[in-house]
């Protein structure tokens, strides 16, 4: 939530985890760069979670120049009604399922977590847990992109060695 600067392409998505036996959607949202702006644990997978997960985006973000969802007709439903109350454009919206690989590979590290625990005990500890993998995973995004504290980048490295 401390991030402000954002691409304007974000590309957004639900993916599944266990709770307690029952499936749980987490929504997310990732910009162009892959960089995670928002997620959101939720019971149901509907247009009142899609709704309320993409009004906060957009009201704590601004507005994109793109958005990129795929053709869940409870996202689509949310996205028209918001385009309805002037949060989002018309033109910005794009409903795509090639467009949004991007965020479908980006789910692959919470996969991965959620296998090693079969599945969380409530939607709290899921929640708390999940945002933790987030800021790290995040954290890691971003130093593979810039400069990290010890000076060392993957992406300055791959650089220096394809320009020798």
């Amino acid at each position: 939530r401390h991030q402000t600067a954002h691409a304007k392409s974000w590309r957004i998505d639900e993916t599944y985890i266990r709770v307690k036996g029952r499936w749980a959607y987490l929504y997310r949202a990732i910009d162009s760069n892959g960089l995670t702006m928002d997620f959101e644990l939720r019971k149901h997978r509907d247009y009142t979670a899609s709704y309320h997960f993409l009004k906060r985006l957009l009201t704590t973000n601004g507005r994109p120049d793109r958005l990129v969802t795929d053709q869940y007709r409870a996202t689509l439903k949310a996205v028209k009604h918001l385009i309805k109350q002037d949060y989002l454009s018309k033109s910005a919206h794009q409903c795509s399922k090639c467009r949004n690989n991007l965020i479908e590979q980006d789910h692959r590290f919470i996969k991965r977590h959620r296998v090693r625990s079969a599945s969380f005990q409530s939607i709290r500890t899921a929640s708390a847990t999940l945002s933790g993998v987030e800021i790290v995973h995040a954290i890691r995004k971003r130093t593979r992109r810039e400069l990290s504290l010890i000076g060392f980048s993957v992406v300055d490295e791959l650089e220096a060695l394809l320009a020798a």
